[in-house]
């Protein structure tokens, strides 16, 4: 995909001789699958390629280090760069200039990596040092929804910031309501409910530990958010064979591919399952497969289908690369490190982009939905889908129910034929 972009064999080659030219690779078709720019992406490979040289510098030698490389290269990215900005908004872009391509691509290598804000102090981090870490630690919250409580708290600091009422004692009902007022002009109405159930958690453990003296969760509005008002993504069944026949099965990455998405409509897996899981994970004399790494920590054992089974061998036998990881899927060039997943998910809209499919935010959940979908319309009850898929609550296994039009139409018949 870097032949798109970059028009002289040479700089091809140069860039793929990098240490870090493999993911670099990865990530452009990462952004060609997201219809990136060109310049966009022709920027932000300039800048992985001072990254490269950065950290070679330093003496990296695993992708497993590059996140403590990151602060200081954007040091040293400031203080080269910087010198000429005139405005804080200057600073600010040429920061993101440095930072934003540097952090895609360690989402892109490294499951668990979250971004900038881990290296931001938390909010609220003096008042109140220990509700992040009774987050992850008492409620066993994964570290991407710590994240997302981490993001919507520091937009509710700054909130109080501007409206010099930073003192968490002297918090008011209407104080929390112009609050979501604000956010709902700019955010979605999803995010605002998630911003609203942030504040929630957060006020309830104020009052449980007598900073404020009334509990004022039961004070945020929750707004009008309706019960499965979307719907889900799903491409048609009949549209599954097209995705598959674009994949190129007799290159390495094709193989491993295939096997990916196999996975992914077989099953319903999630890009985190798909991406932990382990060689220990198939086992082949009793044809099934564990997939441990649920979300809520759970783990389904599947019966191995041939079709699966076959597509993981070939993948196995002539395209894995013979290392000592044990991680199932690889990334197809040296370090051979494991594939993220976001890696995963990126593959699967690369597919779907090949395809000529169209559908809203395609990724490796297409495929979720589209398998959960085509049980609903096999008529499998809701209560086996949402344990083959790993649903936590029944409500999201039966939002399927609203696109299984056909089921609506027969119940309708059957009403009104008992009626006559």
């Amino acid at each position: 995909m870097l032949e798109r972009y970059f028009v002289r064999p040479h700089t091809v080659d140069r860039i793929r001789a990098l240490w870090l030219g493999p993911a670099i690779d990865q990530y452009v078709d990462w952004l060609t699958g997201r219809q990136a720019a060109s310049d966009t992406v022709q920027r932000s490979v300039q800048t992985l390629i001072h990254f490269d040289g950065f950290t070679h510098a330093c003496g990296v030698t695993t992708w497993e280090e590059l996140p403590q490389y990151l602060e200081p290269f954007m040091a040293q990215w400031m203080q080269k760069r910087g010198t000429w900005c005139r405005t804080e908004k200057d600073r600010q872009a040429v920061h993101a200039h440095g930072r934003v391509p540097v952090e895609q691509l360690l989402r892109l290598l490294l499951p668990d990596f979250v971004g900038s804000q881990r290296h931001l102090a938390p909010p609220f981090q003096v008042s109140i040092p220990g509700f992040f870490d009774g987050l992850r630690e008492e409620r066993g919250l994964r570290p991407t929804t710590v994240h997302r409580y981490i993001s919507h708290l520091r937009a509710f600091e700054a909130y109080l910031q501007r409206a010099e009422a930073e003192d968490l004692r002297e918090l008011t009902p209407a104080l929390l309501s112009a609050f979501l007022i604000e956010s709902a002009q700019r955010l979605t109405p999803g995010t605002v409910a998630d911003r609203g159930s942030t504040l929630r958690v957060f006020l309830r453990y104020l009052h449980r530990q007598g900073i404020i003296a009334t509990d004022l969760s039961r004070a945020v509005p929750r707004g009008c958010r309706y019960s499965q008002a979307s719907i889900p993504r799903a491409i048609p069944w009949s549209e599954v064979p097209r995705v598959m026949a674009v994949v190129d099965r007799r290159a390495p990455v094709g193989k491993r591919d295939y096997a990916i998405l196999l996975l992914l409509i077989s099953y319903g897996l999630r890009a985190r399952e798909v991406a932990m899981l382990r060689l220990e994970d198939l086992d082949w004399q009793q044809e099934q497969l564990h997939v441990s790494e649920r979300k809520g920590g759970h783990s389904t054992i599947y019966p191995l289908s041939t079709t699966v089974g076959e597509a993981i061998i070939d993948y196995l036998r002539f395209a894995r690369p013979q290392v000592e990881e044990r991680r199932l899927f690889l990334i197809a060039k040296s370090p051979f490190t494991p594939l993220g997943s976001y890696s995963i998910s990126a593959r699967a809209e690369v597919y779907l982009h090949a395809a000529g499919i169209e559908v809203p935010r395609p990724g490796s959940h297409t495929f979720r939905h589209t398998c959960v979908q085509h049980l609903v319309e096999a008529d499998v009850p809701f209560k086996v889908i949402g344990d083959y898929v790993g649903h936590r609550t029944p409500a999201a296994t039966q939002i399927y129910g609203k696109v299984a039009l056909h089921k609506l139409r027969e119940l309708a018949l059957g009403d009104a034929e008992e009626v006559l």
